[in-house]
Protein backbone atom coordinates (compact mmCIF):
# COMPACT_ATOMS: atom_id res chain seq x y z
CA UNK A 1 0.00 0.00 0.00
CA UNK A 2 1.37 3.36 -0.72
CA UNK A 3 0.77 6.33 1.42
CA UNK A 4 2.60 9.64 0.69
CA UNK A 5 3.77 11.78 3.38
CA UNK A 6 4.72 15.53 3.78
CA UNK A 7 2.92 18.53 1.93
CA UNK A 8 -0.64 17.80 -0.07
CA UNK A 9 -0.37 14.11 2.13
CA UNK A 10 -3.11 11.82 1.57
CA UNK A 11 -3.29 7.98 1.60
CA UNK A 12 -3.54 5.16 -1.13
CA UNK A 13 -5.86 6.67 -2.79
CA UNK A 14 -3.78 8.30 -5.11
CA UNK A 15 -0.62 10.34 -6.22
CA UNK A 16 -1.09 14.15 -6.91
CA UNK A 17 -0.35 14.96 -10.25
CA UNK A 18 2.44 17.07 -8.50
CA UNK A 19 3.29 14.41 -6.41
CA UNK A 20 3.90 12.30 -9.41
CA UNK A 21 5.93 14.32 -11.51
CA UNK A 22 8.04 14.55 -8.50
CA UNK A 23 8.09 11.34 -7.14
CA UNK A 24 8.40 9.72 -10.91
CA UNK A 25 8.15 11.55 -14.17
CA UNK A 26 11.66 14.00 -13.00
CA UNK A 27 13.39 11.18 -12.16
CA UNK A 28 12.92 8.78 -14.15
CA UNK A 29 13.17 5.92 -11.44
CA UNK A 30 9.71 4.23 -11.34
CA UNK A 31 6.83 5.57 -13.34
CA UNK A 32 4.85 2.67 -12.52
CA UNK A 33 2.58 4.54 -10.35
CA UNK A 34 -1.00 2.71 -10.23
CA UNK A 35 -2.17 4.56 -7.41
CA UNK A 36 -1.52 8.23 -9.34
CA UNK A 37 -3.00 6.89 -12.81
CA UNK A 38 -6.12 5.50 -10.54
CA UNK A 39 -6.99 9.03 -9.54
CA UNK A 40 -6.57 10.38 -13.21
CA UNK A 41 -9.35 7.34 -14.47
CA UNK A 42 -11.46 8.30 -11.81
CA UNK A 43 -11.37 11.94 -12.53
CA UNK A 44 -14.07 13.74 -15.02
CA UNK A 45 -15.77 16.58 -15.74
CA UNK A 46 -19.35 16.46 -14.93
CA UNK A 47 -22.67 18.54 -16.19
CA UNK A 48 -21.80 22.14 -15.72
CA UNK A 49 -25.48 24.77 -16.14
CA UNK A 50 -25.65 26.93 -19.28
CA UNK A 51 -23.65 30.19 -19.44
CA UNK A 52 -21.50 28.49 -16.79
CA UNK A 53 -18.73 27.49 -19.02
CA UNK A 54 -15.52 28.92 -18.86
CA UNK A 55 -15.77 30.18 -14.93
CA UNK A 56 -13.10 30.57 -12.19
CA UNK A 57 -12.97 30.61 -8.52
CA UNK A 58 -10.03 32.55 -6.79
CA UNK A 59 -9.87 31.66 -3.03
CA UNK A 60 -8.23 34.57 -0.52
CA UNK A 61 -7.82 31.73 2.20
CA UNK A 62 -6.82 33.71 5.08
CA UNK A 63 -6.13 31.35 7.55
CA UNK A 64 -5.99 31.76 11.74
CA UNK A 65 -9.76 34.05 11.22
CA UNK A 66 -9.22 37.53 10.05
CA UNK A 67 -10.89 39.58 12.58
CA UNK A 68 -14.60 40.98 11.28
CA UNK A 69 -13.96 44.06 13.44
CA UNK A 70 -10.86 44.75 11.67
CA UNK A 71 -12.00 44.31 7.97
CA UNK A 72 -15.58 44.29 6.36
CA UNK A 73 -17.57 45.10 9.91
CA UNK A 74 -16.39 47.75 11.88
CA UNK A 75 -17.90 48.82 14.81
CA UNK A 76 -17.28 53.10 15.26
CA UNK A 77 -20.00 53.82 17.68
CA UNK A 78 -19.22 50.87 20.22
CA UNK A 79 -17.10 51.71 23.11
CA UNK A 80 -13.26 51.21 22.88
CA UNK A 81 -13.27 47.41 24.21
CA UNK A 82 -15.48 46.31 21.59
CA UNK A 83 -14.42 48.70 18.69
CA UNK A 84 -10.86 48.07 18.88
CA UNK A 85 -7.93 50.07 17.78
CA UNK A 86 -9.08 51.18 14.41
CA UNK A 87 -11.68 53.38 13.03
CA UNK A 88 -13.98 52.89 10.46
CA UNK A 89 -14.30 54.52 7.03
CA UNK A 90 -16.73 55.14 3.99
CA UNK A 91 -17.03 52.92 1.22
CA UNK A 92 -18.00 53.76 -2.38
CA UNK A 93 -21.76 53.06 -1.35
CA UNK A 94 -23.10 54.98 0.86
CA UNK A 95 -24.00 53.66 4.56
CA UNK A 96 -21.17 50.71 4.51
CA UNK A 97 -18.28 51.03 6.40
CA UNK A 98 -15.28 49.42 6.03
CA UNK A 99 -12.10 49.29 8.73
CA UNK A 100 -9.87 51.89 8.21
CA UNK A 101 -7.09 49.60 7.38
CA UNK A 102 -8.94 48.78 3.93
CA UNK A 103 -8.62 52.18 1.87
CA UNK A 104 -8.31 50.06 -1.50
CA UNK A 105 -11.06 47.72 -0.89
CA UNK A 106 -13.76 50.83 0.32
CA UNK A 107 -13.35 52.10 -2.68
CA UNK A 108 -14.10 49.08 -4.76
CA UNK A 109 -17.26 48.14 -2.37
CA UNK A 110 -19.51 49.04 -5.46
CA UNK A 111 -17.79 45.77 -7.14
CA UNK A 112 -18.34 43.53 -4.30
CA UNK A 113 -20.72 41.69 -2.05
CA UNK A 114 -19.94 41.12 1.65
CA UNK A 115 -21.64 38.52 3.85
CA UNK A 116 -21.84 40.16 7.79
CA UNK A 117 -23.97 36.94 9.12
CA UNK A 118 -21.93 33.88 8.31
CA UNK A 119 -21.46 31.47 11.51
CA UNK A 120 -20.78 27.87 12.54
CA UNK A 121 -20.27 28.51 16.52
CA UNK A 122 -17.25 27.00 16.71
CA UNK A 123 -14.04 28.63 17.93
CA UNK A 124 -12.08 25.57 17.52
CA UNK A 125 -9.42 26.14 14.25
CA UNK A 126 -9.53 22.80 12.67
CA UNK A 127 -12.94 22.26 12.68
CA UNK A 128 -13.52 25.74 11.46
CA UNK A 129 -11.27 25.10 9.27
CA UNK A 130 -12.15 21.97 7.52
CA UNK A 131 -16.07 23.72 7.91
CA UNK A 132 -15.31 27.25 5.96
CA UNK A 133 -12.79 24.88 2.68
CA UNK A 134 -15.85 21.98 2.97
CA UNK A 135 -18.91 23.32 3.94
CA UNK A 136 -19.38 20.76 6.62
CA UNK A 137 -18.10 19.88 9.85
CA UNK A 138 -14.64 18.88 10.81
CA UNK A 139 -13.23 17.33 13.57
CA UNK A 140 -12.16 18.82 17.13
CA UNK A 141 -8.51 19.59 17.02
CA UNK A 142 -8.09 17.71 20.81
CA UNK A 143 -9.62 14.39 19.14
CA UNK A 144 -7.24 11.44 17.76
CA UNK A 145 -9.24 12.24 14.32
CA UNK A 146 -7.95 15.91 14.27
CA UNK A 147 -6.27 15.55 10.61
CA UNK A 148 -8.48 13.04 8.84
CA UNK A 149 -10.78 15.36 6.39
CA UNK A 150 -13.90 13.64 5.99
CA UNK A 151 -15.51 15.93 2.81
CA UNK A 152 -13.53 17.29 -0.02
CA UNK A 153 -12.47 20.57 -0.13
CA UNK A 154 -14.74 23.01 -2.36
CA UNK A 155 -11.70 23.27 -4.57
CA UNK A 156 -11.30 19.23 -4.88
CA UNK A 157 -14.57 18.93 -5.90
CA UNK A 158 -14.56 22.01 -8.37
CA UNK A 159 -12.14 19.40 -9.76
CA UNK A 160 -13.50 16.19 -9.51
CA UNK A 161 -16.70 17.75 -11.35
CA UNK A 162 -15.53 20.45 -13.34
CA UNK A 163 -11.86 19.68 -14.89
CA UNK A 164 -9.88 22.55 -16.43
CA UNK A 165 -10.93 24.97 -18.07
CA UNK A 166 -8.60 24.82 -20.95
CA UNK A 167 -7.43 20.93 -21.32
CA UNK A 168 -4.17 20.36 -20.27
CA UNK A 169 -3.83 22.66 -17.62
CA UNK A 170 -4.24 21.58 -13.69
CA UNK A 171 -7.98 22.01 -12.44
CA UNK A 172 -7.07 23.11 -9.05
CA UNK A 173 -4.14 25.15 -8.17
CA UNK A 174 -2.52 26.56 -4.70
CA UNK A 175 0.01 29.38 -3.90
CA UNK A 176 2.34 29.91 -2.88
CA UNK A 177 2.03 26.85 -0.59
CA UNK A 178 -0.83 25.03 1.63
CA UNK A 179 2.03 25.12 4.97
CA UNK A 180 1.25 27.49 8.24
CA UNK A 181 -1.35 28.88 9.83
CA UNK A 182 -3.44 27.28 12.43
CA UNK A 183 -4.72 24.03 11.36
CA UNK A 184 -4.45 24.46 8.08
CA UNK A 185 -5.13 20.52 6.91
CA UNK A 186 -7.99 20.59 4.53
CA UNK A 187 -7.33 21.45 1.32
CA UNK A 188 -7.59 17.83 -0.42
CA UNK A 189 -9.95 16.09 -1.85
CA UNK A 190 -10.27 12.66 0.48
CA UNK A 191 -12.24 10.45 -1.03
CA UNK A 192 -12.84 11.84 -4.71
CA UNK A 193 -9.06 11.10 -5.01
CA UNK A 194 -5.46 11.95 -5.38
CA UNK A 195 -6.14 13.53 -9.24
CA UNK A 196 -8.76 16.35 -7.81
CA UNK A 197 -6.01 17.71 -5.31
CA UNK A 198 -4.16 20.58 -5.77
CA UNK A 199 -0.99 21.79 -8.01
CA UNK A 200 0.79 23.26 -5.38
CA UNK A 201 3.17 26.53 -6.60
CA UNK A 202 5.49 25.64 -3.29
CA UNK A 203 7.38 28.55 -4.43
CA UNK A 204 7.21 32.14 -2.79
CA UNK A 205 6.59 33.95 -6.44
CA UNK A 206 8.11 37.40 -4.81
CA UNK A 207 11.12 35.75 -4.62
CA UNK A 208 13.96 36.29 -6.99
CA UNK A 209 14.67 32.56 -7.15
CA UNK A 210 10.82 31.44 -7.55
CA UNK A 211 10.92 28.08 -9.53
CA UNK A 212 7.38 25.91 -9.52
CA UNK A 213 9.53 23.06 -8.40
CA UNK A 214 7.50 20.66 -10.12
CA UNK A 215 7.70 22.18 -14.01
CA UNK A 216 10.96 21.78 -13.70
CA UNK A 217 13.54 19.13 -14.76
CA UNK A 218 16.19 17.65 -12.41
CA UNK A 219 19.45 18.90 -13.22
CA UNK A 220 21.35 17.85 -16.38
CA UNK A 221 17.79 16.42 -17.71
CA UNK A 222 17.34 18.29 -21.15
CA UNK A 223 13.42 18.03 -22.49
CA UNK A 224 15.25 16.20 -25.29
CA UNK A 225 16.60 13.21 -23.03
CA UNK A 226 13.26 13.22 -21.09
CA UNK A 227 11.32 12.78 -24.87
CA UNK A 228 14.01 10.00 -25.42
CA UNK A 229 13.47 7.99 -22.15
CA UNK A 230 9.47 8.38 -22.50
CA UNK A 231 9.96 6.72 -26.01
CA UNK A 232 12.49 4.46 -23.98
CA UNK A 233 9.21 4.14 -21.06
CA UNK A 234 7.01 3.31 -24.08
CA UNK A 235 8.96 0.31 -25.47
CA UNK A 236 9.04 -1.59 -22.46
CA UNK A 237 4.93 -0.72 -21.43
CA UNK A 238 4.38 -2.09 -24.65
CA UNK A 239 6.61 -5.45 -23.51
CA UNK A 240 5.20 -5.62 -19.99
CA UNK A 241 1.25 -5.10 -21.99
CA UNK A 242 1.93 -7.86 -23.70
CA UNK A 243 1.86 -9.86 -20.50
CA UNK A 244 0.02 -7.82 -18.42
CA UNK A 245 -3.13 -7.02 -20.15
CA UNK A 246 -4.87 -5.06 -16.97
CA UNK A 247 -1.82 -2.46 -18.04
CA UNK A 248 -3.02 -1.50 -21.71
CA UNK A 249 -5.31 1.81 -20.80
CA UNK A 250 -2.62 3.26 -18.80
CA UNK A 251 -0.69 4.97 -21.65
CA UNK A 252 -3.04 7.66 -22.21
CA UNK A 253 -2.34 8.47 -17.77
CA UNK A 254 1.33 8.51 -18.31
CA UNK A 255 1.11 10.80 -21.61
CA UNK A 256 -1.17 13.14 -19.64
CA UNK A 257 1.59 13.40 -17.03
CA UNK A 258 4.35 13.64 -19.42
CA UNK A 259 2.45 16.48 -20.71
CA UNK A 260 1.77 18.60 -17.73
CA UNK A 261 5.54 19.01 -17.50
CA UNK A 262 6.47 19.26 -21.25
CA UNK A 263 3.28 21.85 -21.86
CA UNK A 264 4.37 25.20 -22.72
CA UNK A 265 1.32 26.14 -21.91
CA UNK A 266 1.48 25.14 -18.40
CA UNK A 267 5.05 26.62 -17.63
CA UNK A 268 4.00 29.79 -18.96
CA UNK A 269 0.91 29.57 -17.29
CA UNK A 270 3.15 29.82 -13.75
CA UNK A 271 5.75 32.26 -15.30
CA UNK A 272 5.57 35.26 -13.05
CA UNK A 273 8.35 37.28 -14.75
CA UNK A 274 6.00 37.52 -17.81
CA UNK A 275 4.31 40.25 -15.99
CA UNK A 276 5.40 43.83 -16.66
CA UNK A 277 6.91 45.58 -13.61
CA UNK A 278 3.90 47.90 -13.60
CA UNK A 279 1.34 44.83 -13.28
CA UNK A 280 3.74 43.48 -10.70
CA UNK A 281 3.98 46.51 -8.52
CA UNK A 282 0.05 46.90 -8.82
CA UNK A 283 0.33 43.67 -6.93
CA UNK A 284 2.50 44.97 -4.20
CA UNK A 285 6.05 43.34 -4.44
CA UNK A 286 5.43 40.88 -1.97
CA UNK A 287 4.64 37.20 -1.40
CA UNK A 288 0.76 37.46 -1.24
CA UNK A 289 0.79 40.20 -3.60
CA UNK A 290 2.49 38.18 -6.59
CA UNK A 291 0.67 34.61 -4.77
CA UNK A 292 -2.58 37.06 -6.25
CA UNK A 293 -1.10 38.29 -9.44
CA UNK A 294 -0.18 34.91 -9.93
CA UNK A 295 -4.04 33.40 -9.30
CA UNK A 296 -5.06 35.94 -11.82
CA UNK A 297 -2.54 34.61 -14.77
CA UNK A 298 -3.61 30.90 -13.94
CA UNK A 299 -7.24 31.20 -14.23
CA UNK A 300 -6.67 33.91 -17.31
CA UNK A 301 -5.17 30.61 -19.01
CA UNK A 302 -7.61 28.07 -17.82
CA UNK A 303 -7.09 26.75 -14.06
CA UNK A 304 -10.79 26.45 -12.51
CA UNK A 305 -9.89 26.97 -9.17
CA UNK A 306 -7.08 28.67 -7.30
CA UNK A 307 -6.75 29.16 -3.65
CA UNK A 308 -4.20 31.95 -2.42
CA UNK A 309 -2.97 31.36 0.92
CA UNK A 310 -2.59 33.73 3.41
CA UNK A 311 -1.52 33.70 7.02
CA UNK A 312 -1.34 33.75 9.78
CA UNK A 313 -4.61 35.47 11.31
CA UNK A 314 -4.70 34.70 14.63
CA UNK A 315 -4.56 37.19 16.04
CA UNK A 316 -5.17 37.32 19.64
CA UNK A 317 -2.05 38.57 21.10
CA UNK A 318 -1.33 35.55 23.57
CA UNK A 319 0.58 32.44 23.17
CA UNK A 320 3.40 33.76 20.63
CA UNK A 321 0.74 35.28 18.46
CA UNK A 322 0.41 38.88 17.08
CA UNK A 323 -1.81 41.55 18.88
CA UNK A 324 -4.87 42.69 16.46
CA UNK A 325 -3.26 46.10 16.26
CA UNK A 326 -0.23 44.84 14.91
CA UNK A 327 -1.33 42.11 12.91
CA UNK A 328 -3.34 44.03 11.47
CA UNK A 329 -0.98 46.62 10.21
CA UNK A 330 1.33 43.72 9.03
CA UNK A 331 -1.33 41.93 6.87
CA UNK A 332 -4.10 44.06 5.81
CA UNK A 333 -2.34 46.41 3.62
CA UNK A 334 -0.67 43.71 1.58
CA UNK A 335 -4.09 41.74 1.27
CA UNK A 336 -5.88 45.07 0.33
CA UNK A 337 -3.36 45.98 -2.53
CA UNK A 338 -3.66 42.68 -3.50
CA UNK A 339 -7.42 42.49 -3.47
CA UNK A 340 -7.91 45.85 -5.09
CA UNK A 341 -5.32 45.03 -7.93
CA UNK A 342 -6.94 41.57 -8.55
CA UNK A 343 -10.40 43.73 -9.03
CA UNK A 344 -9.16 46.14 -11.37
CA UNK A 345 -7.01 43.37 -13.25
CA UNK A 346 -9.51 41.39 -13.91
CA UNK A 347 -12.21 44.12 -15.38
CA UNK A 348 -9.54 45.51 -17.16
CA UNK A 349 -9.10 42.07 -19.13
CA UNK A 350 -12.95 41.12 -19.11
CA UNK A 351 -12.99 38.75 -16.64
CA UNK A 352 -14.14 39.54 -13.72
CA UNK A 353 -17.68 38.24 -14.85
CA UNK A 354 -16.36 34.93 -15.23
CA UNK A 355 -14.38 34.77 -12.10
CA UNK A 356 -15.71 34.55 -8.43
CA UNK A 357 -13.58 36.18 -5.82
CA UNK A 358 -14.19 34.71 -2.28
CA UNK A 359 -11.87 36.24 0.50
CA UNK A 360 -12.12 34.20 4.03
CA UNK A 361 -10.75 32.43 7.07
CA UNK A 362 -11.98 29.92 9.53
CA UNK A 363 -14.34 32.43 11.73
CA UNK A 364 -14.28 35.69 13.00
CA UNK A 365 -12.70 36.79 16.17
CA UNK A 366 -14.27 37.79 19.62
CA UNK A 367 -16.71 40.93 20.37
CA UNK A 368 -14.52 41.63 23.09
CA UNK A 369 -10.94 42.41 23.30
CA UNK A 370 -8.93 40.44 25.47
CA UNK A 371 -6.29 42.03 28.09
CA UNK A 372 -3.12 41.11 25.51
CA UNK A 373 -4.88 43.77 22.99
CA UNK A 374 -5.94 40.93 21.21
CA UNK A 375 -8.96 39.21 20.07
CA UNK A 376 -9.78 35.30 20.32
CA UNK A 377 -11.22 33.00 18.44
CA UNK A 378 -15.31 33.53 17.76
CA UNK A 379 -18.06 31.13 15.45
CA UNK A 380 -20.26 33.19 16.25
CA UNK A 381 -20.94 36.13 14.10
CA UNK A 382 -18.02 37.15 11.53
CA UNK A 383 -17.81 37.76 7.22
CA UNK A 384 -16.84 36.78 3.83
CA UNK A 385 -16.01 38.85 1.17
CA UNK A 386 -17.56 37.83 -2.47
CA UNK A 387 -16.83 39.81 -5.79
CA UNK A 388 -17.01 39.80 -9.46
CA UNK A 389 -19.14 36.72 -11.55
CA UNK A 390 -22.87 37.06 -11.88
CA UNK A 391 -23.08 38.43 -7.95
CA UNK A 392 -24.75 41.78 -7.57
CA UNK A 393 -22.44 44.20 -7.10
CA UNK A 394 -22.10 46.76 -4.14
CA UNK A 395 -24.21 44.93 -1.55
CA UNK A 396 -24.04 43.68 2.06
CA UNK A 397 -26.12 40.25 3.08
CA UNK A 398 -27.32 39.76 6.59
CA UNK A 399 -25.76 42.14 9.76
CA UNK A 400 -24.53 41.22 13.17
CA UNK A 401 -25.53 42.95 16.49
CA UNK A 402 -24.02 46.31 17.56
CA UNK A 403 -21.20 44.47 19.34
CA UNK A 404 -20.02 42.10 16.08
CA UNK A 405 -21.27 38.96 18.99
CA UNK A 406 -24.04 37.62 17.16
CA UNK A 407 -26.06 37.60 14.24
CA UNK A 408 -28.60 39.89 14.36
CA UNK A 409 -30.16 39.11 10.54
CA UNK A 410 -30.14 36.80 7.76
CA UNK A 411 -27.63 33.84 9.74
CA UNK A 412 -25.91 31.79 6.79
CA UNK A 413 -23.93 28.61 7.38
CA UNK A 414 -20.31 27.66 5.79
CA UNK A 415 -22.65 24.97 3.38
CA UNK A 416 -24.53 27.97 2.09
CA UNK A 417 -21.13 29.61 1.45
CA UNK A 418 -20.16 26.70 -0.16
CA UNK A 419 -23.44 26.32 -2.33
CA UNK A 420 -22.70 29.71 -3.77
CA UNK A 421 -19.76 29.00 -4.99
CA UNK A 422 -20.89 25.54 -6.50
CA UNK A 423 -23.84 27.61 -8.01
CA UNK A 424 -21.13 30.23 -9.66
CA UNK A 425 -19.57 27.47 -11.39
CA UNK A 426 -22.85 25.98 -12.61
CA UNK A 427 -22.56 23.29 -10.45
CA UNK A 428 -25.60 22.36 -8.31
CA UNK A 429 -24.01 20.72 -4.68
CA UNK A 430 -27.70 19.35 -3.90
CA UNK A 431 -27.61 16.93 -6.72
CA UNK A 432 -24.02 15.83 -7.13
CA UNK A 433 -22.84 13.16 -5.32
CA UNK A 434 -19.91 10.80 -4.41
CA UNK A 435 -19.26 7.57 -2.76
CA UNK A 436 -17.08 7.69 0.42
CA UNK A 437 -14.91 5.22 1.53
CA UNK A 438 -17.77 3.46 2.88
CA UNK A 439 -19.59 3.59 -0.60
CA UNK A 440 -22.26 5.70 0.91
CA UNK A 441 -23.21 8.82 -1.26
CA UNK A 442 -22.58 12.12 0.35
CA UNK A 443 -23.47 15.27 -1.92
CA UNK A 444 -21.20 18.16 -1.98
CA UNK A 445 -23.97 20.49 -0.44
CA UNK A 446 -26.92 18.85 2.10
CA UNK A 447 -28.22 21.54 3.87
CA UNK A 448 -27.16 24.45 2.37
CA UNK A 449 -28.46 27.24 0.09
CA UNK A 450 -26.96 29.29 -2.73
CA UNK A 451 -27.44 32.89 -1.20
CA UNK A 452 -30.78 34.50 -2.88
CA UNK A 453 -29.37 37.43 -2.41
CA UNK A 454 -26.34 37.26 -4.76
CA UNK A 455 -28.22 34.69 -6.82
CA UNK A 456 -31.79 35.39 -7.21
CA UNK A 457 -34.23 37.95 -5.83
CA UNK A 458 -34.33 38.52 -1.76
CA UNK A 459 -34.27 40.82 0.88
CA UNK A 460 -30.67 42.68 1.19
CA UNK A 461 -30.10 44.12 4.51
CA UNK A 462 -27.47 46.65 5.43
Amino acid sequence: MLRVTGEGAFDCEGLSRRNFVQAGLLGLGGLTLPQFLAGEARAGVGQVSPGREGTSVILMWMSGGPGHHETWDPKPTAVAQFRGPFGAIQTSVPGVFFSETLPESARLMDKLAILRSVRHFSGDHTKGNHWMLTGFEGPDFNKPDNQIQRRPSIGSAVARVRGANVTGMPAYAAAPHLRGGTDNLFHYATYLGGAANPFVVNSNPNAADYRVRDLALAGGLTFDRLRDRHSLLSTFDSVRRSAEPAVQDLDGHYQAAFDLLTNAQVRDAFDIHAEPASVRDMYGRHEFGQSTLLARRLVERGVTFVTVNTQPWDHHGTANRYATAEGANLLLPPFDRALAALVRDLEERGLYDKTLIVAMGEFGRTPRMNEAAGRDHWGHAFSVLMGGGSLPRGIVVGASDEHGAHVAERPLTPEDVAATVYHHLGIDGARTSFPDRAGRPLYLVETGEPIRELVGRGTVTG
